[in-house]
């Protein structure tokens, strides 16, 4: 790997885009490294990722300008269509995925920001979706998720405008879930990863895949969507570990209760 470097710690993987002189900017070479990254996450032992950007400057400040301005019209669709396929990996990914924004994050960088479950921020983050001002759409889904987490309107307005905004307007409209200090971000995001990894993992990606998959469909639809898969996290061992185990407390808790007796 030349761009991407991957750590675990326990239970939980980082990945870090790692071309901080180019300040992370995605070309077809990243892309093609961060697929392969997920592609060979031990799924049987890690429980959550963090992914993030090398440097205190920027997380991803978007995809490679010097590469698309000689794109043709058909090599601009085929260049759109692998960062879809790569950040569509990330967003179905089988468990979670925590963006710990550290810096800039426009274009490509926003975009494989909102195909994360999560996302967490420094103080000095910057987000937007500048690609009008370049004669181009957001290509790697930014029409299409920026939407569905701030709301139409405000998606509309960053797009249609190029503007950026900062870290706590970012707060404000529930792009980020919350606002560290550069040096406590990534402890954050880590500290974040290891709740969800102490969890039952087969229920924890059952939720993913039930929330992700009942946004895409209508409300009778989604119900039945989360019904299979509540029914199948039942006969497993996590269910019945962590069912016996409240229940045990519960007994334990009973019998310790002194009962009231009148003078």
């Amino acid at each position: 790997m030349e761009f991407i470097t991957y750590e675990t710690e326990g239970q939980i993987g980082i990945i870090t885009i790692n071309r901080p002189k180019a300040l992370n900017a995605l070309n077809s070479a990243v892309l093609g490294e961060i697929e392969e990254t997920f592609d060979n996450v031990d799924l049987d032992n890690i429980r959550a990722l963090v992914l993030t950007g090398a440097g205190d400057k920027s997380f991803v400040a978007g995809a490679d300008i010097g590469e698309m301005s000689t794109l043709t019209k058909a090599e601009g669709e085929a260049f759109g269509k692998k960062g879809n396929d790569v950040f569509r990996k990330i967003e179905t990914f089988p468990i979670p995925v925590i963006a710990a924004v550290n810096g800039f994050a426009l274009g490509g960088g926003c975009e494989i920001s909102m195909s994360c479950d999560i996302r967490i921020c420094s103080e000095n983050a910057l987000f937007g979706q500048p690609e009008v001002g370049l004669g181009i759409t957001p290509g790697f889904g930014g029409t299409q998720r920026l939407p569905r987490i701030i709301g139409v309107g405000k998606a509309k307005e960053l797009i249609y405008t190029s503007f950026n905004i900062k870290a706590d307007e970012a707060y404000r409209v529930g792009l980020v879930n919350a606002v560290y200090p550069q040096e406590e971000l990534l402890d954050a995001a880590k500290k974040m990863a290891n709740k969800i990894a102490k969890n039952a993992p087969i229920a924890v990606r059952a939720c993913k895949k039930a929330i992700n998959d009942g946004l895409d469909v209508d409300m009778d639809q989604a119900i039945v969507v989360e019904e299979k898969l509540f029914g199948s996290c039942f006969e497993t061992e996590d269910q019945k570990a962590g069912m016996g185990n409240f229940l045990e407390k519960d007994k334990e808790k009973k019998l310790k209760v002194v009962p009231f007796k009148n003078a």
